[in-house]
Parts: C-alpha cells; structure tokens; sequence
C-alpha cells in the first residue's frame, strides 16, 4: 500500500466493461468496481462511454481525474477499500 515502508502503488492503466471499472496498478494487480453500486462512484456511473474514456492518470500515479466530469478518486483512496489478501 502506499506509504507503507517506502512502497508505493500507482495507477497504470484504466479500462471499462460496461459498469466495471478496472484499474491497473504498478504492483500487477488490477483492481474492479461496480461503479453502479458504489455511491461515491455514482457521477461515473451517469456518464456516457465517451466521458468515461477520457480518464488521465496523475502525475505520478497517485489519482486518476476525469477532468470533464470534474470528479476522480486517489488510489490510496480505492486500496483503502479493498479486503487484504
């Protein structure tokens, strides 16, 4: 996780399939959410295909932003969500 001992993850890649959202990260684990069923996902779930296409990683990897929608989430954010294996 990030912060821990140095180790940082960050975003990579970023794809959709229909509602699920997936996310890449550095470490080779990809991350999906049921944005439809997240409430702090519903203003992703709104937008049309073409919104949802134009995601831009931060630099650094740190958060991906959807600047038309205005809205994104940082990936400490989605790791802190995640069960620990």
């Amino acid at each position: 996780m990030a912060g821990r001992g140095g180790f940082q993850v960050w975003a990579k890649n970023v794809r959709f399939e229909g509602n699920i959202l997936y996310i890449l990260l550095s470490d080779g684990r990809e991350i999906s959410l049921l944005i439809d069923q997240m409430d702090w996902l519903k203003w992703l779930a709104n937008a049309t295909p073409e919104q949802r296409a134009k995601w831009m990683i931060e630099p650094g990897g740190f958060a991906v932003y959807w600047e038309e929608l205005d809205d994104g989430f940082e990936i400490e954010h989605l790791l802190s969500l995640q069960p620990l294996p």
